[in-house]
């Protein structure tokens, strides 16, 4: 598991490998992903939308943005936390992802960014 703290908002992933299969004529490895969102701060966030860059080890990389996450836009208010889990697939046995949240501070109406620490994606066969 990975961990990081951005302006009071603790993001955690887990990864594991979900199998291989063939889409295309090509074999492609399926990982998922569980995210938590903690809010550790003193105010009420919402999360609104999202950035990911999803890196594999043939130099492929995959930008993806999009409005909230599996389709909500989560408030979290002091104290809470929201998990959701999610996948890729990659062209190879290896990668990594990361990127941020947009996010609002619905004391200040500020928006900000919350990092979401590198995670790395791996199959279990593949590993040394």
């Amino acid at each position: 598991m990975v961990q990081q703290v951005t302006r009071g908002i603790k993001i955690s992933v887990e990864t594991n490998f979900e199998g291989t299969f063939y889409k295309n004529y090509k074999v492609n490895f399926a990982f998922g992903y569980k995210v938590t969102i903690e809010n550790q701060s003193k105010d009420s966030v919402q999360l609104n939308s999202r950035h990911w860059r999803i890196l594999d080890a043939l130099n492929n990389i995959e930008v993806i943005d999009g409005e909230g996450v599996i389709g909500k836009k989560p408030v979290l208010k002091p104290g809470e936390s929201y998990t959701y889990s999610s996948g890729c697939l990659l062209t190879s046995p290896f990668g990594a992802m990361q990127g941020h949240y947009n996010m609002v501070n619905f004391t200040t109406t500020k928006k900000f960014k919350v990092s979401i620490p590198t995670f790395k994606l791996s199959a279990v066969f593949a590993m040394n």
